[in-house]
């Protein structure tokens, strides 16, 4: 494995374990001020709408969330790599019944000042 692919996967597992403990700062250090997200049936998502949305609103409490991920695939080209993989993920509200979602992603990610950054990601979790 070289080392980018493995910087690919720390990034994986350290926005898994953020998104767990609700550390949305950390994972929202993680996106490139520029990425875009792709989800079905969504109008196209910049970072600023990802971080809103990550957000409990205010007087409400932080949804709990796990996931899992099984990277199937990692292909680098330079700055540029792109990532396949199967992802699960259950949202369980504050007081609410789990939600869970899986399907593949696509994700292009863009290695800047020597660290790798989410560029763009197409969900496709049903």
């Amino acid at each position: 494995m070289t080392p980018d692919e493995q910087s690919i996967r720390a990034l994986v597992a350290t926005w898994l374990a953020a998104s767990e403990k609700g550390d949305v700062d950390t994972v929202l250090s993680l996106i490139a001020d520029d990425a875009v997200f792709l989800l079905p049936g969504q109008p196209v998502m910049g970072k600023a709408e990802f971080a809103e949305k990550s957000r409990p609103k205010r007087g409400q409490d932080a949804p709990h969330i796990e996931a899992t991920s099984d990277i199937q695939e990692i292909q680098v080209v330079g700055e540029w790599a792109f990532m396949r993989t199967r992802l699960t993920v259950t949202v369980t509200p504050a007081g609410g019944e789990p939600i869970t979602r899986n399907g593949h992603t696509l994700t292009i990610l863009r290695k800047q000042h020597g660290k790798w950054l989410l560029a763009r990601d197409a969900n496709l979790l049903a």
